[in-house]
């Protein structure tokens, strides 16, 4: 499989912008290892290889246990999941499925979400949530390459940015 075009996270004020997304989504006080595990959520539900591969990578050089990247995808029925990323994972399954039920977000699901998080926090996660449903829209449209994008310069941007933030 090829790419159609160059990943659109490439292009020089592109790239910019979401290094700042990047920066103040991770400053919003969610933890690093719960946004992970809200990036590789929605990318699966999104299908995207690139995100997925990306994701699980990131996921595991924050910490994340193999135990949870391998039951992700059942989050709701596995203990490894404490009760504040049981409510990110269900308020990323409501955002990124708005079209699957008559009432997207649940006031349940929201509740829930703001018992464990802050207005701050509950902020960076629908930043987080919404970016990342943008660029899984961005690569299955373009048909990145799991893995290719990794090895690019905007990937090193973006990590180096986030290094920075921390």
């Amino acid at each position: 499989m090829t790419s159609r075009i160059l990943d659109p996270a490439s292009q020089p004020d592109i790239n910019k912008g979401v290094r700042e997304i990047f920066k103040a989504v991770h400053s919003g006080g969610v933890p690093q290892q719960t946004l992970e595990l809200v990036h590789l959520r929605a990318s699966q539900i999104n299908g995207c290889s690139a995100c997925t591969d990306a994701g699980a990578t990131s996921a595991a050089k924050a910490g994340v246990s193999v135990e949870k990247l391998l039951t992700l995808a059942a989050w709701y029925e596995n203990p490894l999941f404490d009760d504040a990323e049981r409510a990110a994972l269900a308020l990323t399954e409501a955002v990124t499925r708005l079209a699957d039920r008559e009432d997207p977000v649940p006031d349940a699901v929201w509740d829930e979400a703001a018992r464990h998080y802050d207005e701050p926090a509950l902020a960076s996660l629908l930043v987080a949530i919404a970016t990342i449903n943008v660029w899984n829209r961005l690569n299955v449209a373009t048909r990145q390459v799991a893995g290719e994008w990794v090895k690019s310069a905007a990937a090193r941007t973006l990590v180096e940015s986030h290094a920075a933030a921390h």
